[in-house]
């Protein structure tokens, strides 16, 4: 199945398992088309809309309603139609469903998921397309969750709603029709666990999200070059497989970073001076961050394309680290 029909899968079972999960958004019922990108279709018929609210284009009231609702007792799953939209509710989601549990002393929980989408490359130019996961990963108090295949989607997704805290689940237009295998009885998959996409032995590509399938296009053509390359999918950037991560950059010492999300202060940063402080003296070469530039997303289809990383970026990245002397 495709990402999208995971997505959908995770929602029925997991509505279909526990009545106090909820689903709010724009559009998400039936008779407006079940969601930007048809995610939740069907719930509304099933579940009724009590359960699947239809909303006003009012983000920060989306998320606000969520958080009460998951204070009182409920699963409330709120779908922002696209991640820039979520500007609108940052109040809500790092003032209040971040810090509930903290500024109560433990007492109230937020078991709040807010699925949104995003990505470049269908020319949504910069207010539909940004990577914004870095801004949530520095927020303590939410977990930060990006997929990249159908199985992850439906698993994550199933963990999210049963996690006690805030989940932000990130999904990527790139990746949300490319079809997967899914297991007929897939369960939540644990978030803050690291996926072993490709073993190698000369060099790890650490990523997650959309960026997962550039990083196994360029580990094809380095095959070609004889350099073999580890790919490590994330799944969680926050918390991120810190274990995992430095196995692989520690088996293989040299070790590159890619996301979507703007270079510039982005989340390998973190992943890179972690890598560094714990490996020093273990590493062969330097550690690489390859990510967007420091701009907002461009229109123009060409511009685009010079703005994501490209498969291209990540093999001629690999082959300098290495023949790093």
């Amino acid at each position: 199945m495709t990402g999208q029909a995971a997505v959908t899968a995770a929602l029925f079972q997991a509505m279909e398992e526990d009545p106090k999960v909820l689903v709010f958004g724009e559009d998400v019922a039936d008779r407006e088309g079940g969601g930007v990108m048809g995610t939740t279709r069907g719930l509304s018929s099933r579940f009724g809309d009590l359960r699947v609210r239809s909303t006003p284009i009012a983000e920060q009231s989306i998320v606000g309603a969520a958080v009460g609702a998951a204070m009182a007792g409920y699963k409330p799953v709120a779908e922002i139609m696209l991640m820039n939209f979520i500007t609108v509710a940052m109040d809500m989601i790092v003032n209040h469903a971040a810090k509930l549990r903290f500024m109560s002393g433990g007492q109230s929980q937020v078991p709040l998921v807010i699925r949104t989408l995003t990505g470049a490359g269908w020319q949504t130019a910069g207010q539909h397309s940004d990577h914004y996961e870095g801004w949530f990963a520095h927020t303590a108090g939410i977990k930060v969750v990006a997929p990249a295949t159908p199985a992850d989607y439906k698993g994550l997704l199933l963990a999210a709603i049963q996690d006690p805290d805030p989940v932000l689940f990130i999904e990527n237009s790139r990746t949300l029709f490319v079809p997967g295998e899914v297991a007929s009885d897939q369960g939540p998959i644990p978030l803050g666990k690291a996926r072993l996409a490709r073993e190698g032995s000369h060099i790890s590509l650490i990523t997650y999200s959309g960026m997962v399938a550039n990083c196994m296009a360029a580990a094809v053509e380095l095959e070609a070059a004889g350099i073999s390359a580890e790919v490590i999918d994330l799944r969680t950037v926050s918390p991120w497989d810190k274990d995992a991560v430095l196995a692989s950059a520690e088996k293989t010492g040299r070790a590159i970073v890619v996301h979507e999300a703007v270079r510039h202060f982005g989340p390998g940063g973190e992943i890179a001076a972690t890598i560094q402080e714990a490996l020093f003296r273990k590493m062969k070469a330097p550690v690489r961050r390859l990510g967007a530039p420091y701009s907002a997303v461009p229109f123009a289809k060409p511009l685009e394309d010079a703005f994501l990383v490209q498969p291209a970026d990540i093999a001629e990245a690999a082959k300098a680290l290495c023949a790093y002397e």
